[in-house]
């Protein structure tokens, strides 16, 4: 058979015909699993082979590491750049761009901006979601200290497609995989508030404040700290916190 006739047979349409999004701007050949109130759980979305145990958390607790990720809570895993770049294609967008907020040898910082396709939780409207993230000599380890723009625009990626979907599983490329945790020569934040972003981010793996909303609302569910719901209603960030809340909130959070 000649090299024409091969290319006759060639049929590109199943591809085409299969990736269509409806109505509601969602992909046809995908089935998608919903929550309670009708929107898209991004996190039950994400495929296994993406996920792994997270070796630092149980590290620091001295605990064997786990050999599969089967009963793990999310602050116990991390989630592959591959998994994070399939939340965003069955999300869908139309475009990505990155603003280099500061660029020295020694420190990296980036914003990405990502401009996602109308679909029906954004009342079919397109909307445009930024988040930023940074890489330094300090938090990167081995090869990557060379290439912190890579390190640092990966960073950001991941936070805007997690922040705007609403998974609180951190991403492998976020942790601080420094080999030495080097002194810094800025003077210390000796605050309660301080004390207990540390705990989050050191023990927890807790990098903003939405990452930290669920373990705050089971807390509260639970009835494990006594401060009323109206109180939390008007925190907004860390810095909103009281130092005397937060002295309750990190009591509560070294028990967990």
């Amino acid at each position: 058979m000649s090299i024409m006739a091969r290319k006759k047979n060639i049929d590109n349409s199943t591809g085409p015909s299969s990736f269509v999004r409806d109505e509601n701007g969602l992909l046809k050949n995908i089935q998608y699993i919903f929550q309670e109130d009708g929107s898209i759980n991004w996190r039950q979305m994400i495929k296994e082979e993406f996920l792994f145990p997270n070796k630092s958390w149980f590290d620091l607790r001295k605990k064997d590491m786990p050999r599969t990720i089967e009963g793990l809570k999310d602050h116990q895993l991390l989630i592959k750049l591959g998994g994070i770049k399939e939340l965003a294609r069955l999300r869908g967008f139309s475009s990505v761009s990155y603003d280099i907020l500061k660029c020295e040898m020694n420190h990296v910082a980036v914003s990405c901006n990502i401009t996602y396709i109308p679909n029906y939780e954004t009342n079919l409207k397109e909307v445009t979601f930024s988040d930023a993230a940074n890489a330094t000599i300090e938090n990167t380890s081995s090869f990557a200290k060379k290439f912190l723009e890579t390190i640092a625009c990966n960073r950001a990626f991941v936070r805007c497609v997690r922040s705007f979907l609403n998974v609180h599983i951190v991403g492998d490329d976020e942790i601080d995989k420094s080999d030495l945790k080097m002194p810094s020569s800025q003077p210390q934040d000796l605050t309660p508030t301080s004390f207990l972003k540390k705990e989050l981010e050191n023990n927890h793996q807790v990098q903003s404040y939405s990452d930290f909303l669920p373990m705050l609302r089971d807390m509260h569910k639970n009835k494990l700290i006594d401060i009323s719901t109206d109180v939390i209603k008007n925190w907004k960030d860390f810095g909103d916190i009281s130092p005397k809340d937060s002295r309750i909130l990190l009591h509560a959070i070294k028990q967990l």
